[in-house]
């Protein structure tokens, strides 16, 4: 029996897949409310075609529940980029209008082929890294969002205001200290003690998500954070959206991915790159708060390697821009050597707690890239006290911060 391409255009509310041959000819279709039994649904209007693959528009978003259902059951199932189903839609018809079986099948045709689609896996260790990222920093912009308008009250209450910086603690004894006039006064002053409650909270939040995160990133037993500026932080956001690293052909694959390689505009004898402004930005941001974090410490080899830029005659974003790819493909070899290491321990001859392999994996002190690693992951992410005095310069502070909350992307 010929093989039979289903794709799938998800919804809240309903999913609709298409079936379609090698040639591109439909077979069939069928709508489906989403609910408990809608991969039993789907399966059963499948069973005609066993030589079947599963196609669906962002496995890793809205499709992501039904994906992992349908891997679940045994299936082979490729995510396909709404973008990419999108181009599809438009350049076989030409016109821009859309419903939910044209969308189907254009993902379906997509998944074609299957070198620009890759295969949805089932949830692993990566996926509980993605959450706890995501929840870090969901939590680190909402307690941005209340220290700005606590400012700006502040601002209303006391002469001058307060310092960019401000803790709780400090802002409890502004309040004190504070005498507001009037009754319009005595309001913005109980509005910033509310903003003062909903900071301590966010900060409580805060501190148990950073263990979580660190004990998440401990587990697998990762060598990402040995790259100096990789805290806990940065390593889950790293690894969550990676994912399995072995997608990636080669560090320029992995660069690409994130953003840290530039965009090549070369035509004929004209060779030109630009700054890509694609790639998955939550990585690249991660990357950055850690290229970042080399700039701001010295005795690092990342510092030295941005001052070689410059003395270059590049500026400082294009320095910057520079020590990115440079993070980056630090990263890719801390990951690609997790990975060896994961593979023979679970084969032949290996078993897990051997540590001959992560022996050899470049774990001497040698062997780690741009500087001493950052201590860590430990049970938190607050920052490790300064150095007593007559220490040499650098050697406790050096891991101090991992993820600037209000760093640019």
């Amino acid at each position: 029996m010929a093989a039979v391409m289903i794709g799938v255009d998800p919804h809240k509310g309903s999913h609709t897949a298409v079936a379609i041959g090698m040639a591109e000819e439909m077979l069939g279709q069928v709508r489906v409310r989403a609910c408990a039994a809608q991969a039993g649904q789907l399966l059963a209007w499948a069973g005609p075609w066993p030589q079947r693959t599963w196609a669906v528009e962002g496995a890793g978003g809205l499709g992501h529940l039904l994906a992992q259902q349908l891997v679940a059951a045994g299936e082979r199932v490729l995510d396909v980029p709404p973008k990419l189903a999108a181009r599809v839609r438009l350049l076989g018809s030409g016109a821009t209008g859309k419903n939910d079986p044209d969308d189907a099948r254009s993902v379906a045709v997509a998944a074609l082929r299957p070198a620009a689609c890759p295969p949805v896996r089932a949830d692993d260790h990566a996926a509980v890294l993605k959450v706890r990222a995501k929840r870090h920093r969901d939590l680190s912009r909402a307690r941005n969002q209340v220290v700005c308008r606590m400012h700006a009250v502040l601002c209303q209450l006391i002469p001058g205001g307060v310092s960019k910086r401000i803790t709780a603690g400090q802002a409890a004894r502004v309040l004190e200290a504070a005498e507001p006039l009037g009754a319009a006064g005595m309001a913005r002053w109980l509005l910033a003690a509310q903003f003062l409650t909903d900071l301590r909270r966010i900060d409580a939040q805060r501190r148990d998500v950073q263990r979580k995160l660190a004990a998440a990133v401990r587990a697998p037993g990762t060598t990402v954070t040995e790259v100096f500026g990789v805290g806990p932080a940065v390593a889950a956001a790293v690894t969550g959206d990676a994912g399995d690293i072995s997608r990636f052909a080669s560090r320029d694959h992995f660069a690409a991915y994130n953003g840290t390689a530039p965009a090549g505009v070369s035509s004929g004898n004209r060779v030109v790159h630009r700054l890509s402004l694609r790639g998955n930005r939550r990585m690249n941001h991660a990357i950055h708060m850690a290229a970042v974090t080399q700039i701001r410490y010295r005795h690092t080899k990342g510092r030295a390697y941005y001052d070689k830029k410059i003395a270059e005659g590049k500026t400082a974003k294009e320095a910057l821009r520079a020590l990115k790819r440079q993070v980056s493909d630090a990263i890719y070899q801390k990951l690609k050597a997790g990975a060896r290491r994961a593979a023979s321990a679970a084969g032949p001859g290996g078993h897990p707690g051997n540590g001959s392999v992560a022996s050899a994996a470049g774990l001497h002190p040698a062997d780690r890239l741009f500087g001493q690693a950052t201590p860590g992951p430990a049970p938190t992410l607050r920052p490790r006290p300064g150095p007593a005095k007559g220490t040499r310069p650098g050697s406790s502070r050096q891991g101090r911060r991992s993820t600037p909350a209000h760093t640019p992307a």
